[in-house]
């Protein structure tokens, strides 16, 4: 008769670290079966199911079944092996998060690999297993941007408080112009790397036809925007823009728009005072990430703007046209989130970060 494995128990949390382990893609393969076969195990399987079904042999199932029992996830873990002393060792780890601490060196302004394998007179091979393990990439970047008006809380508090709770009887759309978007000719098309990987490729050189201006207005609520396209960028074709805007909102409501502090922006009080039921509200300077239009802008660069190839201004105004239209049929509003820099983490060293 065909053996049962004998029932074994665990907690919650082991559990739910098992089938992380089983259905990971990072793991090694060998923890991965293991993570299997103590599942299979904890579901009662039989022994030559488990192994079936894992595709070892049954001794493997009870092998690691015992391990499980008696030390629990860490037995899943490879024992210690004899053999020569590890060369690459929690020493070797502190020595390159160490240099990392350190001016990098001459001639250069950053470190990268080979420069910290030298340093620490180690193979570059080791240097990159412990940068992936810490999860520190050199040549990654991010930027950030931090407002230093004095008024930021007052401003930013003011839009937020429209984005998650506008006033009765108003609409409050996120207004910007993308300007001078180039109509570039170029081949476009795929090519295959020396690694074997098939990336997205364009030809280094191309032929400018032109360019084009793109105002837009978000609304809030809805994710629906409408667009003007100009040849220029002048206050003038801004306030045309919005008389346009003004004209498909229905007359008893109030439109609060939310702009960024460029100067097209500004010195509209002749027009404001022509329309009592617009307000402008701007964005604090050097912040705006807080007007929603630009999540759009960046939908718009992402899925047409980059990698296209037009011979006209008029086949680029169609591109755009044609993305709006799609855009519409399924907008939506943001779920807008901003993440948080603090002055302390910018100062944090890469050993704060990684102790």
């Amino acid at each position: 008769m065909a053996k049962t494995a004998p029932t074994i128990n665990c907690g919650p949390e082991d559990r739910q670290t098992l089938q992380r382990l089983a259905a990971s893609r990072t793991e090694s393969k060998q923890m991965v079966e293991r993570a299997r076969i103590v599942l299979g195990c904890l579901g009662g399987k039989r022994v030559k199911e488990i192994a079936r079904q894992c595709h070892t042999r049954p001794n493997t199932v009870i092998k690691w079944r015992q391990r499980f029992v008696s030390a629990g996830l860490k037995g899943l873990r490879d024992a210690p092996r004899p053999g020569p002393k590890r060369r690459y060792d929690d020493a070797f780890r502190h020595r390159v998060l160490a240099v990392l601490e350190q001016p990098p060196p001459a001639g250069q302004t950053t470190w990268d690999g080979p420069a910290v394998a030298r340093a620490v007179e180690g193979s570059v091979h080791a240097v990159w297993r412990v940068l992936r393990r810490e999860g520190i990439c050199l040549q990654r970047q991010r930027s950030w941007c931090v407002s230093t008006d004095p008024e930021f809380v007052p401003k930013a508090a003011d839009i937020v408080g429209l984005y998650l709770n506008p006033p009765q009887k108003a609409l409050v759309i996120c207004v910007d112009e993308k300007p001078s978007i180039q109509a570039l000719e170029r081949k476009t098309g795929y090519v295959e790397t020396d690694n074997g990987k098939i990336v997205r490729a364009y030809r280094s050189t191309y032929k400018r036809h032109g360019t084009l201006n793109l105002f837009a207005a978000l609304q809030v609520a809805t994710g629906q925007v409408n667009t003007a396209f100009t040849s220029r960028k002048r206050r003038e074709e801004f306030l045309q823009f919005m008389d346009q805007v003004v004209a498909e909102t229905p007359p008893e409501v109030e439109l609060h728009v939310i702009l960024d502090n460029y100067s097209t922006h500004k010195k509209c009080d002749a027009w404001l005072a022509e329309h009592p039921d617009v307000h402008f509200h701007f964005t604090p300077t050097s912040a705006s990430w807080l007007n929603q239009v630009e999540i759009w802008f960046s939908i718009l660069s992402r899925k047409v703007l980059r990698g296209l190839s037009s011979q006209s201004t008029v086949e680029l105004r169609q591109a755009i046209e044609e993305f709006i239209a799609a855009y519409a049929q399924n907008a939506k509003p943001f779920k807008w989130r901003k993440r948080e820099v603090k002055s302390s983490q910018l100062r944090n060293t890469i050993a704060n970060l990684r102790n």
